[in-house]
């Protein structure tokens, strides 16, 4: 039956290690995109419609792609518009999606933060509406209450070198169910080439105390920030890697990219200047992840803003990505052989947007391996890999290449203070697969091994892999 309490769970060994084992696991989520002002704000939602499709600021891209390919007005997908209107047109395209991660997620959702239990249809759409609205407006459904019922331990947000951290700060005094900390992500250090470079460069001055000169006074700002960050709690950084390459450089061509583009007039860097620097500025953050013993996470291969028109309309993260095919294994092992030869490579979960990547990633991590406990991992199937099928995948080839128990498990990676119920999703398949194995005799069918390895894949291995 759809979502009863057994869905996906197909044998008898998946249905006990989820329901013995997994499903009262706190949850670690230590990569998602929640705004820790809002978290600190703690106010309700106004309604359904702004905590599940929000506006061209805040929202869920996986339901605006869908309700665009469902021919929905655009003023109903990210629109100002009227909520009831825009909650009618995407339970209207939830009619269509049967199969989509989203259908699953929408309902898991509802069943699971609201206790609704009706399929989202145009018929129900309007009761459903009224009854998950009374229910946000009261105080059991602030921004913290609903990551509370969910039992989550540590929440790992995504913020800027150049961020004071001041609701980390605030929050650090005032929230006692959970933790939430602060991951460094260096985007806008990495982009060189596009407009604003300069002004962040200068936000980067202001958050450090001093003046910025050349390359190494970049590097050395960052890696102060990267101890300020860790001095509230911090104990991971992100990096987007849309495009993988490997160009070392002298330092004085350092210097000369970094002082002209922090001038930003008339300024054109050549591909290769900017893939000195990315490539630079990445080996940099390594060293400083290694001092601190932090974890370090490349998110390769997306592919970002591919149509430009709606771009200039909603501004970047709005839908219009998808993923790159680009090279990938030759660039990563020249940056991990370099970092290797003078013993600076941290621990690092390597991420692709595409499943095509992961064998080989896999297998060239696998050459650098030692020195601590699964010092690189595959990341969990992102983005538009978090489907069933992409989540088995990507399980069976960090089996098949590496040690899965000690996999980290899974994250949100989302802006919505609704999608904890992906980590139970998690959960199921990571049973349903093990209960598979163990009952064609592939593994062990001894059930307290297999629930030391769901346990530990589920929560275990990232409280200690993190040390948070």
């Amino acid at each position: 039956m759809f979502l009863d309490d057994d869905f996906l769970l197909t044998t008898r060994t998946a249905r006990t290690l989820f329901h013995e084992y997994a499903e009262s696991l706190p949850i670690i989520d230590y990569h998602c995109h929640l705004n820790p002002s809002e978290i600190a704000g703690d106010e309700n939602f106004s309604g359904i419609t702004e905590a599940w499709l929000g506006g061209d600021d805040y929202g869920d891209h996986y339901k605006w792609r869908l309700m665009r390919a469902n021919g929905v007005p655009e003023e109903l997908v990210t629109g100002a518009t009227d909520p009831w209107e825009k909650f009618q047109a995407f339970a209207t395209t939830m009619e269509k999606a049967i199969g989509n991660p989203v259908h699953l997620w929408t309902h898991l959702e509802l069943k699971r933060i609201f206790g609704i239990d009706d399929l989202l249809t145009s018929a129900t759409a309007r009761s459903i509406y009224d009854r998950a609205n009374e229910l946000l407006a009261t105080p059991e459904f602030s921004r913290r209450n609903l990551i509370r019922r969910f039992n989550v331990e540590v929440v790992c947000t995504t913020d800027d070198p150049a961020d004071d951290l001041h609701f980390h700060r605030e929050l650090a005094e005032s929230e006692t169910a959970f933790r939430v900390i602060p991951a460094f992500r260096p985007d806008k250090a990495l982009n060189v080439d596009r407009a604003g470079y300069g002004e962040w460069l200068g936000r980067l001055e202001d958050a450090v105390g001093h003046s910025i000169s050349g390359f190494e006074g970049l590097a050395g700002a960052l890696a102060e920030r990267i101890g300020y960050f860790d001095s509230l709690g911090g104990r991971l950084s992100d990096h987007a890697i849309d495009e993988m390459t490997y160009d070392e450089a002298t330092p004085a061509e350092l210097d000369s990219i970094v002082e002209r583009a922090r001038s930003g007039v008339g300024v054109k860097l050549n591909p290769r200047e900017v893939s000195q620097y990315r490539t630079e500025v990445i080996k940099a953050l390594m060293r400083a992840n290694r001092d601190h013993d932090w974890t370090m996470q490349l998110h390769i291969h997306a592919s970002r803003d591919l149509n430009s028109a709606e771009l200039a309309r909603h501004g970047a993260d709005t839908g219009f990505d998808g993923l790159s095919d680009g090279p990938l294994v030759d660039p990563l092992v020249k940056l991990l052989d370099s970092m290797a030869s003078d013993d600076s490579l941290p621990r690092m979960i390597l991420y692709s947007l595409n499943p095509n990547d992961w064998l080989a990633m896999a297998a060239a991590f696998g050459c650098f391996q030692g020195g601590t406990v699964q010092r690189f991992q595959l990341g969990n199937a992102w983005w538009f890999n978090d489907t069933r099928s992409g989540i088995r995948r990507q399980l069976e080839t960090m089996a098949e290449q590496s040690l899965l128990g000690n996999f980290v498990g899974m994250t949100t990676d989302s802006r919505s203070f609704l999608s904890y119920p992906r980590h139970e999703f998690f959960r199921r398949i990571l049973c349903e697969l093990v209960g598979e194995w163990a009952e064609r005799g592939e593994i062990t069918n001894d059930i307290e091994v297999l629930g030391d390895l769901v346990r530990n894949v589920s929560h275990d291995n990232a409280e200690k892999f993190f040390a948070f």
